[in-house]
């Protein structure tokens, strides 16, 4: 299946005939739109390159099952909540994030600046994946391997054909590239 000829197609209408003929590689084409948003949630979450590839691959699955038994309207918003569910049940099934959470509880009260702040920071999470998309094939490659996989440049240079200036200059146009896109998203938003 050629994916390029689909990029036009909207996650709704994906979904769609994904419900109309079950057909799983509608499936594949959203999940592989979401892949680098969702690596960037698990990173965020678990701080485990491994365990963050393990729980995006754990996410798929989740979705093959979930989407056959009912029907989702926003895929991603929907799919973003299965990957931070998923990472906060990683954590809380060692023992790790139940901790935070109820010492969180006890010091301070749950406040309306907490919540908004907490989605600020999803919204802005929101942004960064979609820009992310956005950069061309060398700048995405080299911001996900140095920030979300913490390569080192030498670490890039070596799995990639780049040479360092080159891998250098990757991350500093994408990043610069990234904040203008968020900027520009963040300005649609309003």
């Amino acid at each position: 299946m050629d994916i390029k000829k689909y990029d036009s197609i909207t996650d709704a209408d994906l979904l769609q005939r994904y419900y109309e003929d079950k057909n799983n590689e509608w499936l594949g084409l959203l999940l592989q739109r979401y892949t680098m948003l969702l690596l960037g949630v698990c990173m965020k979450y678990l701080k485990n390159e491994e365990e963050a590839k393990d729980g995006v691959q754990q996410v798929f699955l989740k979705t093959i099952n979930e989407l056959q038994k009912y029907k989702v309207d926003y895929f991603k918003s929907w799919i973003y909540m299965v990957a931070k569910n998923h990472c906060l049940m990683k954590l809380r099934n060692k023992g790790k994030y139940t901790t935070e959470i109820n010492e969180q509880l006890l010091s301070t009260p749950f406040e309306e600046t907490d919540k908004n702040e907490y989605i600020v920071k999803d919204n802005t999470l929101n942004a960064m994946a979609i820009a992310l998309q956005q950069l061309n094939t060398e700048q995405q490659q080299c911001i996900n391997l140095f920030y979300l996989q913490k390569k080192s440049y030498q670490e890039i240079t070596e799995q990639t054909s780049y040479t360092l200036l080159q891998v250098k200059s990757h991350i500093q146009n994408g990043k610069r590239n990234l904040k203008i896109l968020m900027e520009r998203i963040k300005q649609n938003e309003r």
